[in-house]
């Protein structure tokens, strides 16, 4: 029988109760409209022609629209104008940005909203959406992406800070031929996608990856990732790969250790861009896992080359009761974590990794 796990849920999504339903898509189709005629107003009727639907409609989608944090101008009798353009992840929005990717548009159905990319307004956790997606036979690319989650925790029963519009919380469904035991290393790609993504945006952000599943800037947390997959003895059904990152939140409570871009880098950025270059990231590292033994052993040396903690860190784990202390001396053939202890080299699975 299939069983599902979490590899090291150390992430900022998590299982919940999902209370709400996809985000209608005809508010994407309408920012989308806005976006294409930004120097005039739209008529509240030519939006209805383009959304199949009436004027009455176009008024209440336009102050949901609103509510999301939209800054639409205008009204029934005048038309609509956008004054800012929306830091929304509409699948509208992001598709132009991952042509190319097996997150883009299905060409199979060209023609046809592409069913990849979920997007919800409020969700328990994009994760548990994902996975049941993928349960019921979701496309490998789907990705499930949230404004705000009401469930989101990170290890054991600490909460993930979730707030509206100011964060990435993006869960990704992938089938991996490879079995259970090799699966490791794509948490670890998963990692490096999100550095590069950073990057991209702003060279100047340097983002520790911390084994396995976190970024941090100067000691504090800024990236989660939760990897969960379903699979059988010898080879795995799907994964789904959760990421939450603090993009532009102002303040944490000084308890989490935790900052935000924007706190890094004195501006606000743009979490659409930030999506985009993601999501193409990590297109490209799971194509790099996919293509053999030598370009997952790359990986590995790539995250070690990028990661102060694989090396020459003392750290006490701490997993279900038990303590191993003692220095990093490296990652395995699978990306475990090798600790040498007054008791000799030992292998750490899984577990919390603090310094000393």
């Amino acid at each position: 029988m299939p069983a599902s796990r979490q590899l090291e849920p150390h992430g900022p999504v998590a299982h919940g109760h999902e209370p709400h339903e996809t985000t209608d898509i005809r508010l994407g189709r309408i920012v989308r409209l806005l976006m294409e005629h930004a120097t005039v107003v739209v008529s509240g009727t030519k939006i209805a022609q383009e959304i199949s639907s009436n004027r009455s409609e176009v008024w209440r989608l336009i102050q949901q629209l609103r509510g999301l944090g939209v800054d639409v101008a205008g009204h029934p009798a005048t038309g609509y104008q956008l004054r800012t353009v929306p830091d929304l992840l509409l699948p509208e929005i992001l598709r132009p940005l991952l042509g190319g990717t097996i997150f883009g548009t299905d060409k199979r159905n060209a023609d046809k909203q592409a069913p990849h990319l979920h997007h919800f307004y409020k969700i328990g956790s994009t994760n548990t959406a994902a996975m049941a997606a993928a349960a019921e036979g979701a496309v490998e690319g789907s990705v499930f992406l949230a404004e705000e989650q009401t469930a989101g925790r990170g290890r054991g029963s600490n909460a993930w800070q979730s707030p509206q519009s100011t964060g990435i919380y993006c869960s990704a469904v992938l089938r991996p031929v490879l079995p259970p035991a090799d699966v490791l290393v794509l948490s670890l790609a998963a990692g490096l996608a999100v550095q590069s993504a950073i990057r991209q945006i702003d060279a100047r952000v340097q983002t520790d990856l911390k084994w396995p599943n976190d970024l941090l800037i100067e000691g504090k947390k800024v990236c989660g990732i939760l990897t969960e997959m379903n699979a059988e003895a010898t080879r795995v059904r799907h994964i789904v790969v959760g990421i939450g990152i603090n993009v532009n939140q102002a303040s944490f409570p000084k308890e989490l250790n935790a900052t935000s871009l924007r706190l890094t880098t004195g501006s606000e950025w743009s979490r659409v861009e930030l999506v985009g270059a993601l999501l193409k990231s990590l297109d490209r590292e799971y194509r790099e896992v996919m293509s053999g033994a030598p370009a997952r052993e790359a990986i590995l040396r790539r995250f070690a080359a990028n990661s102060s903690w694989v090396r020459g860190k003392e750290v006490r784990v701490e997993e279900n009761g038990s303590v191993i202390e003692g220095t990093t001396e490296g990652l395995d053939a699978r990306g475990f974590l090798l600790v040498r202890t007054a008791r000799g080299l030992q292998t750490v699975l899984s577990g919390t990794v603090r310094t000393k």
